[in-house]
């Protein structure tokens, strides 16, 4: 009776042995080889190294360059660092970075697992929008009209320069009946807007405000902002002193907002994840963290790194939240459906 598998054939021959035979004697092969856990262990380092940036990024200090901020604002991107270490750890047959890799794979996964899945539901009476349209937008008739498409109730332009803001109310007006304009932002609305105001942000000319809604759920506060940029130099770090100063003077008008239902919309220069933005964030919740599809990165346009155009609620809760396709603008449209209960 002829045999499966042989080793050897009665011509001197072979042929191939069972996968699972290879396997095993690799094993064997490894569990003899002592320098399995001497070898790797730079990158093992530096995957710990990563691990305990992740965990303890508030900690990192911002006294020299705001490195903490700078840290906080792409720290996502270290997710990055696992499968290039993971590749070395394999071609160094190293156990140690393996079990290195793998913890900094978990820890990663425990701060932004949650981002990478689709979070958002069919629920929502109210879609709002808010996008950075550039003060250099080649075409600003034709981002207004591709913003339009976005079917927002509640729409909130920054960094709007003055001789485009004619052209945006033109491009508007057929969607959106109300609007108000303070300084270089802008609420578009389809229910009637009141109370409209600037708000001090501390920076010498209006770059936020304040109006509110009269939705058919009632009133809401909606702000519209757009921070002081922020600046990355050699000599000097992360520059965000004056971004700092004006997240703590909109804080300060967000809580001090007497309405319970409150919209936060704009371009804040930042990510959830910076401590210096806390402020606000603490305060407000992000519709991107609660119901978004993916990060959600808004800027750049080109290739997106970071989301520092918020949508931030109060009292209100969060359905979906999505970017919208580019415009002429250096910044993506971020956008939400919400619900807004009587």
């Amino acid at each position: 009776m002829a045999q499966a598998y042989m080793t050897e054939t009665g011509n001197g021959g072979s042929e191939p042995e069972p996968s699972g035979s290879r396997l095993r004697r690799r094993l064997a092969g490894l569990s003899r080889d002592r320098g399995i856990w001497r070898r790797g262990v730079v990158t093992a380092a530096v995957a710990a190294l990563i691990s305990l940036i992740m965990i303890f990024h508030a900690e990192l200090p911002n006294d020299v360059g705001n490195l903490g901020s700078l840290t906080e604002t792409f720290l996502p991107w270290l997710g990055l660092a696992v499968p290039l270490l993971l590749a070395a750890a394999v071609v160094r047959k190293s156990a140690t970075a393996l079990i290195a890799i793998l913890l900094t794979a978990v820890v990663w996964v425990n701060l932004f697992g949650s981002l990478v899945l689709d979070k958002s539901g069919s629920g929502g009476n109210l879609v709002v929008t808010a996008h950075n349209v550039d003060a250099d937008n080649p075409d600003p008739h034709g981002t207004a009209a591709q913003i339009a498409k976005s079917g927002a109730d509640v729409l909130a332009l920054t960094e709007l320069k003055g001789s485009a803001v004619p052209v945006y109310e033109q491009a508007l007006a057929g969607a959106y009946k109300y609007h108000s304009v303070e300084g270089t932002v802008g609420v578009w609305s389809k229910y009637p807007l009141s109370s409209s105001t600037p708000v001090d942000i501390k920076m010498g000319w209006t770059r936020a405000m304040r109006t509110t809604v009269d939705s058919p759920y009632g009133k809401i506060a909606v702000f519209a902002a757009h921070l002081p940029s922020v600046r990355v130099k050699l000599n000097a770090g992360f520059t965000a002193n004056q971004r700092d100063n004006s997240a703590a003077a909109l804080g300060n008008a967000l809580a001090a907002e007497p309405l319970k239902k409150v919209i936060l919309l704009g371009d804040l220069n930042g990510t959830m994840n910076d401590r210096s933005l806390s402020d606000v964030t603490s305060q407000m919740r992000s519709t991107q963290g609660a119901a978004g599809d993916g990060f959600g990165f808004s800027w750049p346009a080109q290739f997106p790194m970071a989301r520092i155009d918020q949508i931030m609620v109060r009292g209100i809760t969060p359905e979906a939240s999505w970017t919208l396709p580019r415009t002429g603008s250096d910044h993506l449209p971020v956008a939400a459906r919400v619900t807004v209960k009587p």
